[in-house]
C-alpha cells in the first residue's frame, strides 16, 4: 500500500500516519519528493480498511499496489530516483553516466593505462572485476583484494568512481573500502543472502538480471535490497523504466558479446533512455585474460563517447 501525503503536510501529520501503519503491523518506508511525501507500507494484512487512512489529516491518496514489488514500483516514487555519487555525478537525472574499464583487473600498468584513457574520453566510473565468476574452474578467477587496491588507486589518480562485482556476503564489508558501487552479476541476482547484506549498506548497488529471469523476478530481487533500507539501487535493464522508479543502465558489452556490436547497441541504449552504460575497454583486448572479444580499444571508446554526445541532446539528455 502507498500513501501519498498532501503537499505541505506537517511532520506531525506524517508521523501520525506512520504510527498507525506500524500499529497495524506494516513496515514503513518513507520517500520524500519535491512536492509530496510518500509512505510505502509493506506487509500482507487483511484486517484493516484502507479507507481509514484516507480520513487521516494530511493524507492526499491511498493506493493499493497489486504488483508483488512494492518499494521498487514507480507508484512508490513516481518522479524517479536520483543517486548522487558526489563531485557532480548523479545517476538517474538528466546526465547519462558511463562506466568503462576492463572485464578484470590484470595488472597495475593495465589499470592505470585504461583508467587514464577512459577518463580522458569522458567516463565517470572505472569498472573492473577482482572476483570473477567463471564457467570453468581453470579460467582466470581474478586478483581478489589486491586487484581492488590497484583499481582504487587508478580511479583516484584520474578522478573516477569505481564499480566492481561482489560475489558473497562475506566480501561486502571488505569491498566497501574500495568500491563506490557494488555490482551484482546475473549469476547472483537471486542470491538472497547477498541481497540482504547489500540492503544493510548505503552504497549504490548495480543489479543485473539473471539468465532466463523475468522482469518481475529482477524487481523482486531489487526489493530485497530496498526493504533492507538501501534505496540506492540501479537496474541493468532499461526496458522496465515504466514499472520502476530506479535508475536504469545498459550493458552493451555483455549484451552482445562482440566488440563490433557494442557501439551500435550503446548508441541505441542512450536513444532508448538508459541512464548509464557499462562498457568494457581494454588496451590490448587480443590478450585480455577475460572477455577480450567484447572489449573496445581505447580509441574506439573515445569515438563512441563523441557519438553519444551527439545523440543524448536529441532526447533531452546530456553526457555526464
Amino acid at each position: 500500500m502507498v500513501i501519498v501525503m498532501q503537499e505541505g503536510a506537517t511532520d506531525a501529520q506524517i508521523q501520525n500516519v506512520i504510527d498507525k501503519l506500524i500499529a497495524h503491523g506494516f513496515d514503513v518506508h518513507r520517500s520524500t519528493g519535491s512536492a509530496h511525501t510518500v509512505l510505502g507500507a509493506v506487509g500482507v494484512h487483511r484486517d484493516f480498511d484502507h479507507r481509514d487512512f484516507e480520513l487521516l489529516e494530511g493524507v492526499r491518496e491511498v493506493m493499493r499496489i497489486t504488483q508483488p514489488f512494492k518499494l521498487a514500483s514507480r507508484q512508490f516514487k513516481p518522479e524517479g530516483t536520483v543517486i548522487d555519487l558526489g563531485r557532480g555525478v548523479k545517476i538517474g537525472g538528466p546526465d547519462v553516466v558511463v562506466a568503462a574499464g576492463p572485464c578484470s583487473v590484470e595488472s597495475r600498468e593495465q589499470m592505470f593505462a585504461i583508467a587514464e584513457s577512459v577518463s580522458k574520453a569522458g567516463a565517470k566510473i572505472l569498472r573492473a572485476g577482482a572476483f570473477k565468476p567463471r564457467t570453468s574452474p581453470y579460467a582466470f578467477q581474478g586478483m581478489g583484494e589486491p586487484g581492488l587496491i590497484i583499481m582504487r588507486e587508478a580511479a583516484d589518480k584520474f578522478g573516477l568512481f569505481t564499480v566492481s562485482e561482489v560475489m558473497d556476503p562475506s566480501q561486502v564489508e571488505m569491498m566497501g573500502n574500495y568500491v563506490d558501487i557494488y555490482q551484482v552479476g546475473a549469476r547472483n541476482m537471486q542470491n538472497y543472502h547477498l541481497l540482504r547484506a547489500l540492503g544493510e549498506v548505503r552504497k549504490p548497488v548495480l543489479l543485473k538480471r539473471g539468465m532466463s529471469a523475468t522482469m518481475e523476478e529482477l524487481l523482486l530481487s531489487a526489493e530485497y535490497i530496498l526493504f533492507g533500507g538501501n534505496y540506492n539501487v540501479i537496474l541493468c535493464e532499461p526496458v522496465i523504466q515504466k514499472l520502476s522508479h530506479l535508475p536504469m543502465w545498459a550493458d552493451p558489452s555483455h549484451g552482445t558479446g562482440r566488440r563490433d556490436k557494442v557501439p551500435p547497441m550503446a548508441r541505441a541504449a542512450v536513444a532508448a533512455g538508459a541512464d548509464g552504460l557499462l562498457i568494457e575497454v581494454h588496451n590490448d583486448p587480443e590478450h585480455a585474460l577475460s572477455d577480450g572479444a567484447q572489449s573496445l580499444e581505447p580509441n574506439t571508446f573515445t569515438q563512441l563517447m563523441a557519438e553519444l554526445r551527439i545523440i543524448a541532446p536529441a532526447i533531452g539528455r546530456r553526457m555526464a
